[in-house]
C-alpha cells in the first residue's frame, strides 16, 4: 500500500509557505497537532532537513500509519497519543520548551471516513461508533440510546445547525422505543423517513445529524476552545500557527481566538498604548483563505476548508 495515495493533504504548499519563516533555523520544532496519516508532516520533514516534529493524534490507527510513513525520519520525530488540547504537555514531554510552528488540520480525517466500521460516514452501513480514539469514551450509539429528546435536539441544533432538529429528535426517540439504534444504516433510514420530501432535495438528511453526533462524541468544540489558546501560549516571538477548519462552528471559534490575540487590550481613550496592552499576535492572512479552484476540483476535502494563520510578535507578559 502506498501511503501517499491514501490521503492528499489540504493546502499543503500554502501551509509550508506560511510556516516556513518560523522553521528556517536548525532544530526548529514543528507541532502537527492533528497528525492524521502524516501527509503534512512528511512534507515539512522533507522541506526542512533539521526540523524536529512533535506529532499529536487521539486516533491510534492514525498514529500507527503515520509512524510507518515517517519511519525514515524517526530520529527527528516524536509521536504522542493525545487529544490536541494537551499540546503544551505533549511538547514538554518531548523535551521542548516551545514550538516554532504549529498546524491544526481539524475535523474528521480521511482514514476515519474511509474505514466503514468507524461509523463516521452516513453513506456506509456500520456500527455507530464515531470515536476518534476507540480506546475510550462514549459512542454515537450510546448517545442515541441515552439522551433525552431535548438533549438530542440541542446537539443537532448547536453542532449540526440542523433546522429539523426537533423533528429528528422525536423520530429517534420513537424509533429507539422499538429497537436500539446501533448502526448507521438504521439511523439514516429514520432520518430520511422523518424528512419532508421538499427538504430532501436540499441535501442528504443525515449529513448535519452525523456531524453533530461526531462533534458530541469527541467533544470537538470544547477541545478546540482549549487547544487554540494553549497552542498560542507555547509560540515564541516569530512563532507561527496555521489552522485549517472545515465547518463554520470551528472556524468561528478560531476566528474569535485569533481576533482576541491580535487586538490591543488598551482601555478606550488611553492616549498612549502601554507595552502591556500591545497585541501579542498579528494575523498573516486577511479573513479566512479558501483553497484555489484547481485544488477544490481534485481534492474533495478542500472544498469547505477555511485557513487562518497568525504570528507572535510580542512576548507574553
Amino acid at each position: 500500500m502506498n501511503l501517499r495515495d491514501i490521503h492528499t493533504p489540504v493546502l499543503l504548499d500554502r501551509c509550508i509557505e506560511l510556516l516556513a519563516p518560523a522553521l528556517e533555523r536548525d532544530g526548529a520544532v514543528f507541532v502537527d497537532a492533528t497528525l492524521g496519516m502524516g501527509g503534512h508532516s512528511e512534507a515539512f520533514l522533507e522541506r526542512f532537513p533539521a526540523l524536529r516534529l512533535v506529532g499529536l493524534d487521539r486516533d491510534q490507527d492514525a498514529l500507527r500509519i503515520a509512524r510507518e510513513r515517517l519511519a525514515r525520519f524517526a530520529d527527528r520525530v516524536t509521536l504522542v497519543h493525545t487529544v490536541y488540547d494537551g499540546i503544551a504537555e505533549a511538547v514538554a514531554s518531548a523535551g521542548f520548551d516551545a514550538a516554532d510552528a504549529i498546524l491544526f488540520d481539524l475535523g474528521v480525517s480521511s482514514l476515519q471516513l474511509d474505514v466503514a466500521d468507524r461509523g463516521f460516514a452516513y453513506s456506509q452501513d456500520a456500527p455507530l461508533d464515531m470515536r476518534m480514539d476507540q480506546s475510550t469514551g462514549t459512542t454515537a450509539a450510546d448517545i442515541l440510546a441515552t439522551y433525552g429528546e431535548g438533549d438530542l435536539r440541542r446537539i443537532f441544533e448547536r453542532y449540526g445547525e440542523e433546522k429539523l432538529a426537533g423533528r429528528y429528535a422525536r423520530a429517534i426517540i420513537a424509533a429507539r422505543a422499538q429497537a436500539p439504534i446501533e448502526r448507521s444504516g438504521r439511523l439514516v433510514d429514520i432520518l430520511v423517513t422523518a424528512t419532508p420530501y421538499a427538504a430532501q432535495r436540499t441535501g442528504h438528511p443525515a449529513k448535519r445529524v452525523f456531524q453533530a453526533l461526531r462533534i458530541e462524541v469527541n467533544r470537538e468544540l470544547a477541545v478546540l476552545e482549549r487547544a487554540i489558546p494553549a497552542a498560542l501560549g507555547i509560540l515564541p516571538v516569530g512563532g507561527r500557527i496555521v489552522v485549517l477548519a472545515y465547518q463554520s462552528l470551528e472556524d468561528r471559534l478560531v476566528k474569535r481566538e485569533f481576533a482576541r490575540s491580535s487586538a490591543s487590550t488598551a482601555p478606550s481613550g488611553l492616549p498612549v498604548e502601554l507595552p502591556e496592552h500591545t497585541p501579542r499576535f498579528r494575523l498573516l492572512v486577511k479573513g479566512a483563505e479558501l483553497a484555489p479552484d484547481d485544488e477544490r476540483a481534485t481534492n474533495p476535502r478542500a472544498t469547505s476548508v477555511r485557513l487562518r494563520a497568525a504570528e507572535r510578535v510580542e512576548a507574553a507578559v
